[in-house]
């Protein structure tokens, strides 16, 4: 066991006793139920799939998550603090917005009583790899799911530029955050995400 009564495991949910595994809460590693479904079906896959799947395992790396409070929050991926720490002020590059979601323009108060949105992006290294991506106000628990992949596929701050806007949504602010254009032209798009594979490292 390790710190506070956790079951330590490698990488491939195997203990210290041989043939005994163990995944989910009780390794605190991501403490959610779909994390805890997505290590046992990798598990099983190597366990029981055959050949093809002898190295299979999960990623823990860049895990969406929603709050669902009232707004509900998601967020995936480093803060912005955990990313200067890990990558350096220098190689760090911060978007904001926040506005009024189009769904309250019709309601009769001011513009500052009808509920905000806030969205950030985190991007790290010339290349402005996308290292985390934050949002609370409407929506934000199903936008997440579809920028959860973006994520894991290595999206930089010009993929998302060159998706074009859904409008009327929330969403669309996230592909049109200013500077919008003017990031270096590369597509993160190069890294597999499956089967447990290291997160995309930004170039510094």
């Amino acid at each position: 066991q390790g710190e506070g009564g956790h079951i330590v495991t490698n990488e491939y949910s195997e203990t210290s006793a041989e043939g005994v595994y163990a995944l989910g809460d009780v390794c605190g590693t991501v403490e959610l139920t779909p994390m805890a479904i997505a290590a046992g079906r990798r598990l099983a896959d190597r366990l029981f799939g055959g050949p093809e799947f002898e190295g299979a395992k999960v990623s823990y790396e860049n895990v969406p998550t929603v709050v669902f409070s009232h707004p509900p929050i998601g967020t995936i991926g480093l803060t912005e603090r955990q990313a200067v720490a890990k990558y350096g002020e220098g190689n760090v590059r911060v978007y904001r917005s926040k506005f009024s979601n189009l769904y309250y323009g019709p309601w009769r108060v001011g513009p500052d009583d009808k509920p905000k949105t806030a969205m950030k992006l985190v991007c790290a290294g010339e290349n402005e790899l996308v290292v985390g991506l934050h949002v609370i106000g409407m929506g934000a628990d199903e936008m997440l799911q579809g920028f959860g992949v973006a994520i894991k596929m290595g999206a930089t701050k010009a993929d998302f530029d060159a998706c074009v806007a859904l409008h009327p949504t929330a969403a669309e602010e996230f592909v049109t955050m200013f500077p919008w254009g003017m990031s270096r032209q590369e597509s993160g798009a190069r890294v597999s995400p499956l089967n447990g594979a290291e997160a995309p490292k930004p170039e510094i």
